[in-house]
């Protein structure tokens, strides 16, 4: 728990279990993966790409923007707990529910090429993604205190991943109007963690709390021991020890979970100016070999006379750290869990990604393409959706580039892309978001952050 509630407060320290691909290169003439998000689309040249930076994708989405957490007070970062920075200027800004999501690609190795008739790729990826959903009272309770009496924690969630994929995929023209495709991909599960909050409710009073808990965390690793401490509880002179989990003490990693995947994509070519796609990729799962339990067993009640709920304590000279680890202890002895160990298996689908688009060539300039492309994340309560429009222009066979705005679950996005594909090489690098201003940390003031770049050998 404590490190979904740091996530939170710095956005990006952990990394939408897919990886989200380069959007704003589906039109993009050259770019050699766009078979990445419809397996239909070939390529009219083989490529081998370099190791690492063939195909590289870190992203990071948020509608809880970093500029709306972290200040400049006196010349330093303060978090938004501290007592120099306004209610206000805080309060103003959070909704009842925030999404945090991040990912990382990348590929290890990859090649494509042509041959049975049709065009062939080869994927080796490194994929780790996390997603969290996030309560605003989460938030207002840390900066109101006793300001209100009680807060809504429930549906604070977090879920993240890491698997190595193997992908082999294969399309091919059916005739003058369809083009289709399909991937089978082997998944190498490394970890998977999943922590829920069913209820959550926070009593403030004037001099204690009372919190109620109703909380899960499962944990899919080689092996986890988790760390135990103790305290006493109950009325004077009836107390009794009580133990709960407060951290991982012990780790061990290695592949703990194998699984598989499909991709599935088509083209339809209605006429020389317009064309239409679908495609539905990382439909699959993954079946974990271990799964080591941490709850509440049901509600939770916690009550503490010792000290008030209350971070801005009128103390403005704390660090940045001190902070952190003020507001981390404060909110995890609401969740005590309970160390239920290794409870057996356990298959969690991956979440699939549809999506769906249409082309147009203009016929005054047969080098321009306008494009319209609606991708949308399945993934439950950690579901997301992007509209976008994109104008697509390669005026030579070793230039294209594309520029498009989108329309998304985390706001509007301006995104572009640049190729430079000739003869032997191939040069990628594009946002599907730009990045805009950043803090002295390097963190986007947006809460945003996407960028995509790739080297690979043509021929």
């Amino acid at each position: 728990m404590k490190r979904i509630i740091y996530m939170v407060a710095v956005l990006c320290i952990a990394t939408t279990a897919t990886a989200q691909n380069l959007l704003s290169g589906y039109y993009t003439e050259g770019n050699l993966y766009r078979h990445d998000i419809n397996p239909a689309i070939g390529n009219d040249r083989n490529y081998v790409s370099i190791p690492v930076i063939g195909n590289l994708d870190i992203n990071m989405n948020s509608n809880l923007k970093v500029k709306h957490i972290l200040f400049n007070r006196g010349g330093k970062t303060v978090l938004f707990t501290n007592p120099m920075v306004d209610p206000g200027e805080v309060l103003d800004n959070i909704k009842d529910k925030h999404r945090i999501t991040q990912n990382l690609r990348m590929q290890i190795l990859g090649a494509g090429f042509k041959a049975w008739g049709g065009y062939n790729t080869f994927e080796l990826n490194a994929r780790e993604n996390v997603y969290a959903n996030v309560p605003g009272d989460l938030i207002r309770v840390a900066k109101q205190g006793v300001e209100n009496q009680t807060y809504d924690l429930s549906n604070l969630n977090a879920h993240a991943d890491a698997y190595v994929e193997m992908a082999f995929g294969h399309s091919r023209q059916l005739d003058e109007k369809w083009r289709v495709g399909a991937k089978i991909k082997f998944l190498f599960g490394i970890g998977n963690i999943d922590a829920n909050v069913n209820k959550g409710q926070l009593q403030l009073l004037n001099d204690n709390f009372i919190g109620v808990s109703d909380a899960i965390v499962q944990t899919s690793l080689k092996d986890v021991q988790y760390k135990i401490d103790s305290k006493m509880r109950g009325s004077e002179g009836n107390e009794q020890q009580h133990d709960y989990v407060s951290g991982i003490d012990k780790t061990k990693w290695g592949v703990c979970g194998f699984g598989m995947a499909f991709d599935l994509g088509a083209e339809y070519t209605i006429n020389e100016n317009w064309k239409v796609s679908m495609s539905l990729v990382d439909l699959g799962w993954i079946s974990w070999s271990k799964n080591f339990v941490a709850s509440t067993d049901g509600e939770h009640q916690v009550e503490s006379d010792s000290h008030r709920f209350n971070l801005s304590d009128g103390d403005n000279t704390k660090s940045f750290s001190d902070e952190m680890d003020d507001f981390t202890a404060e909110l995890a002895s609401l969740y005590e869990l309970k160390d239920k160990g290794d409870t057996g298996g356990r298959s969690r689908a991956l979440g699939a990604t549809w999506s769906w688009g249409a082309e147009y060539k203009t016929k005054f300039y047969d080098k321009l393409k306008f494009g319209f492309l609606n991708t949308t994340r399945i993934a439950g309560k950690y579901s997301w959706t992007d509209f976008r429009f994109s104008a697509n222009v390669a005026p030579t066979k070793a230039f294209s580039a594309s520029a498009n705005l989108a329309f998304t679950t985390f706001g509007t996005s301006f995104g572009w892309v640049i190729n430079v594909h000739p003869y032997g090489f191939n040069f990628f690098i594009g946002m599907d978001h730009t990045l805009g201003k950043l803090a002295k940390q390097g963190l986007p003031l947006s809460g945003r952050a996407n960028l995509n770049l790739g080297f690979n050998v043509t021929f």
